[in-house]
């Protein structure tokens, strides 16, 4: 599997020529505040580690990371990613702040979904937003998310665990979700 594709984004797994990228985009607090393994200051030794372990986990079948890349100009905006633990998957993603409020966390998450329940074959995903960065939790909230409890999760980038709202989807809600959508593209073009 190389690579998932969405009508602005292409998801590729990360590779070392993006260490540089990665490491300047999760260098901006405002991004490794809302990540829990992320440390601040964040290095291209970070970035680096980041790749090789994505790369070992994915040989393994434990974990699928993908670069978020710009059909328009190849360039890598974030990272997306499905990873079991404890016998549970949970979704993961980040963009570089000149990419917010675009839509595109929401389209490649989306896509990165029907990755995990099409092709994973997996029942269900969760997801956790800190309370401080709600519109991770509204991008949950479009793809179908439903809230499943809360929780102090840790945060290496701020030192300290911090209050975090545990999101669900199961594949069946999903499924709903894609049919809908589907039938409302449906009747806009048949008008």
């Amino acid at each position: 599997m190389t690579g998932l594709e969405t009508e602005r984004l292409l998801l590729r797994p990360p590779e070392l020529r993006d260490v540089p990228v990665i490491a300047r985009w999760i260098g901006d607090f405002d991004i490794a505040k809302n990540l829990s393994t992320a440390p601040h200051p964040y290095t291209e030794a970070d970035a680096r580690g980041f790749v090789e372990r994505m790369a070992a986990a994915r040989a393994r079948g434990e974990s699928w990371s993908f670069a978020i890349v710009r059909k328009k100009d190849y360039r890598l905006i974030g990272c997306c990613g499905v990873h079991l633990k404890e016998g549970a998957y949970e979704v993961g993603y980040w963009l570089g702040k000149p990419f917010w409020n675009r839509g595109l966390t929401t389209e490649a998450a989306r896509r990165l979904l029907a990755f995990a329940f099409d092709e994973l074959q997996v029942e269900s995903v969760w997801a956790g937003w800190f309370i401080d960065n709600p519109a991770s939790g509204r991008v949950l909230e479009k793809l179908g998310f439903k809230p499943d409890g809360a929780e102090q999760r840790p945060c290496k980038a701020r030192g300290h665990d911090v209050y975090c709202h545990k999101m669900t989807l199961t594949r069946d809600d999903f499924g709903r979700d894609k049919t809908a959508a589907k039938a409302a593209q449906t009747d806009a073009e048949a008008r």
